[in-house]
């Protein structure tokens, strides 16, 4: 196996790579390259700030590449996971009609199609067939875009790559689409261990059958590059051959591949220039350069991202992951990085050690990485900048080195990351992006700082959280404040005692000095633990940043309606989610109330709309404890009395295996799971075919 610290480095630059090709493809997506040349001249670099947009968005290419290999670690780490696993792992976390899919309607849009077939028990691989969907509609370029990930669970392996991206793939795709991903999935786990282009392509190829065409494409781009002086006039020759006039449907896969390929070839070990080829050619240009920068980044690793321009500040790590798991939804580079690595030990029978400097959430121990902290604004942006840096670090190698100049009275500077929707994100165009905050009110924060020790003068530090108020405005909410003395080193607490209707978007330190000062923090680690507590409802005010705090898979949340929790679902059932895999034991209570539903009640230790516990009042009459896992199964029922139109005190409790109800105190529904138990999980209320509404719920730890 691969040594740990040669895995963690060449992952996390496949992870950046992927991640930077989509946000420099991204704005303009299926342009045309004639458009492209016209309009924007050759992309060399972000060009976002001339569409007004943020450069990190929402978007599917990122968002199914890291949330459909958790199917791996959601069915016990085991290599042998099938399509249908994979499958019920899109169920699980996507929201119909609003996260990682283009949703662009049944027979158009190839994972929309794959969907509602999964939606309807039709399971995969069927679900993707050419049989079931047609050539043109199961041969679209989806099943590429979401590959990386599984590659990087098999690193060294092509032959594993490749069987896992065509389960992955068979989800919603088949034939050449299927070989396009098991290519790419292949090419990527042999780079870990090999460097030399050529031959990640020939055992590329090995992996597909003798008579694909994309076995046919590759030899034709390999062959006009041998022959051809630039990377024009082979684009020509491709659009020619392998152009959307012969491939159709919205976005076709052979055309895109080709210039994957071109662009690889063409490039070289060069990443800027690669990236430049695969955008500048055009068609989905986000796609092809998420591919692209995700091979180059495990072959080549961290010294060719940094080798061109300055393609990692702006990112900063930076990721989100729209899903039912509402606090998985604010992620970066590291964290998804230490994610896959676990799973690949697991996988390998391993047990993976320990996560940097405790388990804190931001530990920096992987080169270069910041984790999302930035100067908050533009007056933090000339006083402080932000650095990954050897050092100052008891239980590590690296701490991120906040160097400050002309820190003076008056002159504060913060340093941020994103813990909910930032404010840049609120109007994001695209793909909608659900999430619950990461730091909720409850939560204790540690920090590990350490004061410079050639300063001249001790520095202030605080910790310092920025939440929405009621009318969706930012507001500060100070934790502590401590003076370190020249090389000094702290240890910062703070449980945040904050209303939980007011969701905390950003969380950072603020530097201050009551006279001008010049040098730098040290920021060793920063995590918190714990499970949240308050009373959760609607605050005063006429904002909605409240709500959004929600992760809503009802189809309509009422907005106007006295009650704070005014759901309705249609068909099936219905979910408001909040919270995530961090909480542990708690009650979660609230008076609730349904009209003509089928059953509604609530939800605990959610991890997904197919993975929950749930206390339920039936239009039969009874009160049930249910466990979704793969289906739902009733695992405890008794009647009720009384009639069912007034609200219902419903009650939950879960503590290690042990899932109690209540109802009005009485009567009560318990058992012990001792059958793959969900031992953490977010709360929420579930609907099921009618309308539930709530004033509130209240959340409390043990």
């Amino acid at each position: 196996m691969l040594h740990h610290d040669t895995y963690l480095e060449r992952t996390y630059a496949g992870v950046l790579g992927k991640l930077i090709g989509v946000y420099l493809g991204r704005p303009f997506e299926m342009w045309s390259h004639e458009r492209i040349l016209a309009e924007l001249g050759t992309i060399e670099y972000y060009v976002h700030d001339r569409f007004g947009m943020p450069l990190v968005v929402t978007d599917d290419d990122i968002a199914g590449t890291f949330t459909f290999a958790r199917a791996l670690a959601d069915y016990g780490d085991d290599h042998r996971v099938t399509p249908a696993q994979i499958g019920r792992t899109w169920l699980n976390y996507i929201v119909e009609n609003r996260t990682i899919l283009w949703w662009g309607g049944n027979g158009h849009s190839t994972e929309h199609t794959a969907y509602l077939h999964l939606k309807r028990g039709v399971d995969a691989p069927d679900s993707g067939s050419i049989a079931r969907n047609g050539l043109v509609v199961a041969e679209q370029i989806g099943a590429q875009i979401f590959i990386d990930a599984w590659a990087m669970l098999a690193p060294g392996d092509p032959a594993l790559a490749a069987d896992l991206a065509r389960r992955a793939a068979s989800v919603s795709h088949d034939g050449v689409a299927i070989h396009a991903a098991q290519f790419l999935a292949a090419m990527e786990a042999l780079a870990y261990v090999e460097r030399d282009l050529d031959v990640l392509i020939d055992v590329g190829l090995s992996q597909l059958p003798a008579d694909s065409l994309i076995v046919r494409l590759v030899q034709d781009v390999r062959g006009w590059h041998a022959q051809d002086d630039d990377w024009i006039t082979t684009r020509r020759r491709i659009v020619a051959r392998y152009g959307t006039d012969t491939y159709g449907g919205n976005c076709h896969v052979v055309p895109n591949h080709a210039l994957i390929v071109m662009s690889l070839l063409y490039g070289g070990d060069d990443l800027q220039r690669a990236l430049s080829i695969a955008c500048t050619a055009g068609w989905d240009t986000d796609c092809n350069a998420g591919n692209v920068g995700c091979l180059l980044g495990i072959k080549n690793g961290l010294p060719a991202i940094d080798a061109g321009p300055d393609w990692r500040t702006p990112v900063a790590d930076r990721l989100y992951l729209s899903t039912a798991d509402g606090e998985r939804c604010i992620s970066d580079a590291s964290i998804e990085t230490y994610e896959l690595f676990d799973g690949w030990l697991r996988a390998n029978g391993e047990v993976p050690p320990a996560r940097p400097k405790g388990g804190a959430r931001f530990h920096f121990e992987l080169p270069g990485s910041t984790q999302g902290f930035m100067p908050a604004d533009a007056a933090s942006r000339d006083i402080v900048a932000v650095a990954n840096e050897l050092g100052h670090s008891r239980e590590g190698t690296r701490s991120l080195a906040l160097r400050y100049r002309h820190l003076a009275l008056g002159r504060t500077a913060r340093v941020t990351t994103a813990t909910f929707i930032p404010l840049e994100a609120v109007a994001m165009p695209g793909y909608v992006l659900l999430a619950s905050p990461t730091l909720e009110a409850g939560h204790t924060v540690v920090a590990h700082v350490e004061a410079d020790a050639d300063a001249a003068r001790p520095i202030r530090i605080g910790l310092i959280a920025t939440a929405y108020d009621g009318d969706d405005a930012p507001i500060a909410v100070l934790g502590p404040i401590v003076e370190l003395a020249p090389g000094e080193r702290r240890c910062l607490e703070w449980t945040v005692d904050h209303d939980p209707n007011l969701p905390i978007f950003e969380f950072g330190l603020e530097l201050a000095s009551d006279v001008r000062a010049d040098g730098a923090v040290y920021l060793d680690a920063l995590g918190w633990s714990g499970t949240p507590q308050g009373i959760y409802g609607r605050p005063q005010g006429s904002g909605n940043m409240w709500r959004r705090a929600w992760v809503s898979a009802m189809d309509h949340v009422g907005h106007k309606w006295p009650e704070a929790f005014h759901l309705a679902q249609d068909h099936g059932r219905g979910f408001l989610i909040r919270g995530g895999r961090t909480w542990r034991n708690y009650t979660v209570q609230s008076a609730v109330q349904g009209s003509v539903a089928e059953s509604f009640g609530l939800v605990a230790r959610v991890q997904g709309l197919e993975r929950y516990y749930a206390l339920e009042v039936t239009r039969a009459g009874t009160l049930r404890l249910v466990k979704a896992l793969d289906g739902r199964t009733t695992v405890a029922e008794e009647p009720l009395d009384g009639p069912m139109h007034r609200p219902v005190s419903l009650s939950m409790h879960v503590h290690g295996t042990r899932i109690e109800g209540w109802v009005e105190g009485g009567p009560r529904l318990a058992f012990d799971d001792g059958d793959r138990p969900f031992l953490s999980g977010g709360i929420g209320f579930v609907c099921e075919e009618g309308l539930l509404t709530a004033e509130a719920m209240t959340l409390t730890p043990g």
